[in-house]
């Protein structure tokens, strides 16, 4: 990875030119984040043993995918790009097909194509909720929903402890109750919808899907419920053929709707929201980042159905239990390691992931994924704002195509780090007890 050119915030100039007064102030808020160690810049990645980026089943360099792609392209005579919003000239038969043949995969009665899995959550829950309506959330859902909220004509967003259904009990209690003194839910004027996430990016815990959908439906009144998914990072991982959790679980009847990524596991880009017919016509009306953005290109749509047909062909099966058995073997890994230095500096899972993103969290994240690096290893520091405040970690994301040579490898790695801050720990155990060293380390 090479860095980016290192900015100084402090200087007054820049390029022999003064600031202007705007410039000035952002200039102080990019300095306030230097100073706080949260300044983000670009990098560009070299060829380091991946444990970072979001190809799960390392298809981004799979010669079957490739083929498949190159031989879609052939079959069809398109036109490269799209040529306008699709409620303009983008529009195509092809990306119509296409939406029909995802959504029959997903057991969906519908779909619709976006640019990004960001425009489809931020265009979704801006605008189908509705005056009056309530919006349920886990406190730790993608920003793209937080965004999308903020321009939601919805009474109130209300927030529930990460994954936890007995908080969600509570918060769609006391919603029912103030929305019946109101008489709006009795009136049939309000909705609420419930925004959880599959698999989610930052811990890589799986949603108590089931739990959730049984205690939404125990707690409304029927139709009152809306339960929306985003499967960004459970598609192509999880259920059979990559089909996502909601489908593992057999709930496609039980969820309003569901957001499928392709720019992870899928080695593509855009997304998609399967529903009704009726959710798919009204996006097609209100969604604004749907209405007012130049549609995708056909190369980008052919790459989408490419990797489809991977998926529904059963091609992706051996790479995904690859990836599973490495999971496991990370996980069983971690669980060898007796070094006290490596239990008290890092705060590891207590139960083995079902995704493939593990988060070590510790306090100085920035300085072991830079040890990583320095090794061939390319893996990322996540600090705030990105996660809470208390929680910064080392992301390690697995691949199909790593092997576990590499993993021992990382693991050797995180060992060494870590005994070289054993004599930490040593020289503060003389005024504290193992027990407090270890519950500080962990944060």
């Amino acid at each position: 990875m090479q860095p980016a050119p290192k900015e100084d915030y402090e200087m007054k100039e820049d390029g022999g030119n003064v600031d202007s007064p705007l410039e000035t102030n952002l200039r102080k808020l990019l300095n306030r984040r230097r100073k706080n160690s949260t300044l983000r810049n670009l990098t560009v990645n070299s060829n380091k043993i991946d444990f970072s980026s979001n190809d799960f089943l390392s298809l981004s360099n799979n010669s079957a995918l490739k083929k498949t792609y190159l031989e879609e392209l052939r079959r069809v005579d398109l036109p490269i790009g799209s040529g306008g919003s699709r409620l303009l000239d983008g529009n195509s038969t092809y990306a119509e097909n296409l939406e029909k043949e995802i959504a029959s995969f997903h057991g969906a009665e519908s779909g619709l194509l976006f640019n990004s899995g960001f425009d489809a959550n931020a265009g979704f829950f801006a605008c189908v909720p509705q005056i009056g309506d309530v919006v349920v959330y886990d406190e730790l859902i993608h920003a793209s929903v937080h965004d999308g909220m903020r321009l939601s004509r919805a009474a109130k967003t209300v927030p529930f402890k990460h994954s936890c259904v007995q908080d969600l009990k509570t918060v769609l209690e006391r919603v029912l109750k103030e929305e019946r003194d109101a008489k709006g839910l009795q009136a049939g004027q309000a909705h609420v919808f419930i925004a959880v996430e599959a698999v989610y990016s930052m811990d890589g815990d799986v949603a108590p899907l089931q739990s959730i959908v049984e205690t939404v439906e125990t707690i409304l009144p029927r139709g009152k419920g809306y339960i929306v998914v985003d499967e960004a990072h459970a598609t192509g991982v999880l259920g059979s053929h990559g089909r996502g959790l909601v489908s593992q679980l057999g709930l496609e009847r039980h969820i309003f709707a569901r957001l499928h990524t392709f720019g992870k596991a899928m080695a593509c880009n855009g997304a998609i929201i399967l529903g009704s017919h009726i959710l798919r016509h009204y996006l097609i009306n209100y969604a604004r980042p749907l209405i007012y953005s130049t549609f995708m290109s056909y190369p980008t749509l052919s790459a989408i159905r490419a990797s489809y047909s991977l998926l529904k062909a059963g091609k992706t099966e051996l790479l995904a239990s690859k990836l599973h058995f490495l999971i496991q073997y990370l996980f069983d890994q971690f669980n060898t390691v007796q070094r006290p230095s490596f239990r008290a500096l890092l705060s590891l899972p207590h139960e083995c992931p079902q995704s493939p993103i593990f988060s070590i969290q510790l306090k100085e994240p920035k300085d072991l994924a830079r040890f990583l690096q320095e090794r061939g290893m390319m893996v990322r520091a996540v600090v705030p704002p990105t996660v809470p405040i208390g929680t910064s970690r080392v992301r390690v994301c697995l691949h199909a195509g790593n092997t576990t040579e590499e993993i021992d490898l990382l693991l050797r790695a995180i060992e060494e780090w870590c005994a070289g801050r054993s004599g930490i720990i040593e020289t503060n155990s003389h005024s504290q007890s193992k027990e407090e060293v270890i519950a500080r380390a962990r944060l």
